[in-house]
């Protein structure tokens, strides 16, 4: 087969994948591929992975199907976060031609280059998770009003269901000099709105992983970055993507009060709110400080949207422990939940602890605190009718509409004749213009 000529891609998971991604297409433009929209044949296919579920796992087989009927003849290319933690088992997927680990994803260009010299089965190269000790900037543009800027990478925390540390590495970010130039040039292609990401945000500057020899030294921590990046005047709205309860201290919360620019909504992952729960997760704070760092947000930025992570199911979690995490988050001054079920994942403590909830179990949870997730949605919208608050404009599923969130994170729906996309303009949030219809809370 000849080498590819044009290029589509697909992106799973969070945003630091959507970043990364845009940054890997870059580099096939500048080489001078054609980029296809991924619904469109092409000659090659790059998947972009997750793997905090089985869920992304399962997903991730079930694009390269689809690929494969829209062009049995393409070239399919894996990286991401699965293809680090199972190289092997992606490579047997009938179709598959690369797989790329996280050290080597950003050299993309020298193994596509090479895949007609590797005929029969898939090639892979996906090294030690410790081979990827290096930083690579990255941020999403194009088909998007917003853009998410990578900022960090890696996490040194060790929860015990998660896999990340394994799929990306020890925690290690970019310097300040390096954002604000990125941010810079986000702005000048008319985005309104940065959206800062990492895996483990909060802990910018605060990385362990030794590059070239060298353990890099703590010149900026993320309460700096924030300082610095408030300081353009070219970028109109930031956003802060998720942000750990221990490392969103009150100096972060009283900045983001009086900031110019940071939008005032946080999304912190609870995971559980019992405190022997989340001692089997080895997370890092106990529900207490949760609650603390809530009622900091409400006592000085009332209007903020509060965004939470919760898992449910987690082994050893009993109807006791369950009850006590809803009850706990049903008297929290919070404005949504994402809730996850809790999947087993290979090489994690978790996964080899007593104490399994049945599925149909975590079902019933998951749905539980969806129900409850509604309610403190009406309740957080209901709160605000009334009010008039900026919304940055952008494209609807709906033909004829246009949607877009307001600084705390409501969503809006709006007509499109009326509103140009991608301007920030005031609206007054009711049930008119509101993307979820509410009854007053009682």
């Amino acid at each position: 087969m000849a080498t590819p000529q044009s290029v589509a891609f697909h992106t799973l998971g969070c945003k630091l994948n959507f970043s990364e991604t845009s940054a890997i297409r870059q580099q096939f433009e500048q080489a001078g591929y054609a980029v296809h929209p991924f619904e469109d044949v092409a000659d090659l296919y790059v998947i972009n992975t997750c793997s905090v579920t089985d869920f992304a796992d399962r997903k991730c087989r079930k694009v390269i199907r689809q690929v494969l009927r829209q062009n049995p003849d393409a070239r399919v290319v894996v990286t991401g976060c699965y293809a680090q933690l199972k190289p092997k088992e992606i490579s047997e997927i009938p179709g598959v031609d690369l797989v790329l680990g996280a050290a080597e994803k950003f050299r993309i260009l020298d193994f596509v280059s090479q895949l007609d010299k590797m005929p029969g089965k898939a090639w892979v190269e996906a090294g030690e998770i410790e081979m990827a000790n290096s930083f690579t900037s990255a941020f999403s543009f194009g088909d998007r009003t917003r853009s998410f800027l990578k900022v960090q990478d890696g996490c040194d925390y060790k929860c015990s269901f998660c896999t990340i540390p394994r799929a990306r590495g020890k925690s290690r970010s970019d310097t300040v000099e390096n954002v604000l130039e990125n941010a810079r040039k986000i702005a000048g292609k008319g985005i309104k709105e940065l959206v800062l990401t990492g895996v483990n945000l909060g802990d910018f500057g605060n990385g362990t992983a030794v590059i070239e020899g060298v353990k890099p030294k703590k010149e900026a921590l993320f309460i700096d970055l924030l300082r610095a990046l408030d300081e353009i005047d070219s970028i109109e709205r930031i956003r802060i993507s998720s942000i750990e309860p221990n490392l969103c201290t009150d100096e972060i919360i009283v900045f983001v009060a009086h900031s110019k620019r940071i939008m005032p909504h946080f999304h912190m992952p609870l995971q559980s709110g019992s405190n022997e729960i989340l001692k089997q997760m080895r997370r890092r704070y106990r529900r207490e400080l949760y609650a603390q760092r809530v009622e900091k947000i409400r006592a000085l930025i009332p209007h903020a949207s509060i965004g939470v992570d919760v898992i449910v199911g987690f082994p050893g979690e009993t109807d006791a422990h369950f009850q006590e995490t809803y009850m706990f988050l049903s008297e929290l001054d919070i404005s949504y939940l994402h809730v996850f079920t809790y999947s087993e994942r290979p090489n994690t403590p978790a996964a080899e602890m007593e104490g399994k909830v049945p599925m149909h179990i975590r079902r019933e949870r998951n749905e539980m605190l969806r129900i409850l997730s509604q309610k403190k949605s009406r309740a957080f919208y209901a709160r605000h009718a009334g009010q008039t608050r900026p919304v940055l404009i952008e494209r609807s599923k709906e033909e004829g509409r246009v949607s877009g969130y307001t600084d705390n994170y409501i969503k809006v729906d709006l007509p499109a004749l009326e509103h140009p996309l991608n301007r920030i303009v005031h609206i007054e949030i009711s049930e008119e213009t509101a993307a979820m219809t509410w009854s007053a809370p009682s």
